[in-house]
């Protein structure tokens, strides 16, 4: 069995962003919607940088307009996840686009995630589990009507609370008030940094909204104090390899720090973000990672356990994946 081929998990996708292009344009033929401008000739996603990569997956998430539209969306996302052998994954949702952060509207919308969800899980055995997710730049007043949907639906399937966006809005104790409300409904937290905001921004995500994971966090590569501290701490980096090197935080997956973290002791974890945006798949991040770093089936092992302990889900489920993580010949 090839790493590429083994079975994986995965922590940190957001839903619409792993809305293959194909999907996007044939729902916007269908509402009549003319969002051409932000795909490439080849037909996939066309961005510059960074900040143009927010306003393409903002121009993306147009056509989806209706809890139908995310059933679709979740079955062909889950559908693709499969396919690269992933047995289990954790989604970020965002109720800004699913309902307008209106906890009447979301429960519609996330009733037709969860339910495309267990459906693919009969079919295919995928397990999903869902984190409503603030959007930074849209601001902490916004960001508590995110924590409000995520409270009120707490539960089985909704199990975490997180952050991204542009993390240049703002510092992460701005959204505090919305954290320790996901905090007291029982869900477990994380939050983007160390992406864009430096080594900083990963410190005041742990201080000021006590996260048990980070979202990305490869900058605090550039503080050997933090690093030891996210290590000690046990502290979880939701790693995006290929996101990273496609968006120019790193020039190279040879000289991404991935390696040099899991050296220093940091538990990371390996996801792909938003696919379809960078060319990725979890099969490709397995392979480029062992082609690049020399990794065998034993690291992606140990990923695979980090992942599951550090997974926003019930001991049930946390059992039931670890026996879909075994393999005859570990």
């Amino acid at each position: 069995m090839s790493v590429a081929d083994l079975p994986k998990i995965e922590l940190h996708m957001h839903i619409e962003g792993a809305m293959p292009p194909a999907f996007a344009r044939g729902l916007a033929q269908e509402k009549k919607i003319d969002i051409s401008g932000i795909f490439a000739g080849d037909g996939s996603y066309r961005y510059r940088d960074f900040r143009d990569f927010l306003r393409v997956y903002e121009a993306a998430t147009q056509v989806l307009q209706t809890p139908q539209d995310y059933y679709r969306l979740t079955r062909a996302v889950l559908e693709e996840s499969a396919a690269s052998n992933v047995v289990y994954t954790e989604s970020f949702l965002a109720p800004d686009f699913c309902g307008g952060g209106d906890v009447t509207a979301w429960r519609d919308y996330l009733g037709a995630i969860e339910q495309a969800a267990a459906e693919m899980e009969r079919e295919a055995g995928i397990v999903m589990r869902a984190i409503p997710t603030a959007v930074r730049h849209f601001g902490p007043e916004q960001a508590k009507r995110t924590a409000r949907c995520a409270q009120e639906t707490a539960g089985r399937f909704v199990t975490g609370f997180g952050m991204g966006g542009d993390e240049a809005m703002g510092r992460q104790g701005d959204f505090a008030y919305a954290f320790d409300m996901a905090r007291e409904a029982g869900l477990r937290l994380t939050s983007h940094a160390g992406e864009w905001g430096g080594p900083e921004s990963v410190r005041e995500a742990i201080r000021d909204l006590r996260v048990a994971r980070i979202g990305h966090g490869v900058r605090a590569i550039e503080d050997p104090a933090l690093v030891e501290e996210i290590a000690e701490a046990g502290i979880v980096l939701e790693v995006c390899p290929g996101s990273n090197v496609a968006l120019g935080v790193c020039r190279s997956l040879a000289r991404h720090p991935i390696a040099d973290l899991r050296r220093r002791g940091v538990k990371v974890t390996v996801s792909t973000d938003d696919p379809p945006f960078f060319h990725s798949t979890m099969r490709r991040e397995f392979n480029d990672l062992s082609e690049v770093f020399g990794w065998e089936a034993g690291d992606f092992d140990a990923l695979n356990e980090t992942a599951l302990e550090a997974a926003f889900c019930d001991d049930a489920t946390r059992e039931a994946v670890a026996k879909k993580l075994e393999r005859d010949d570990a």
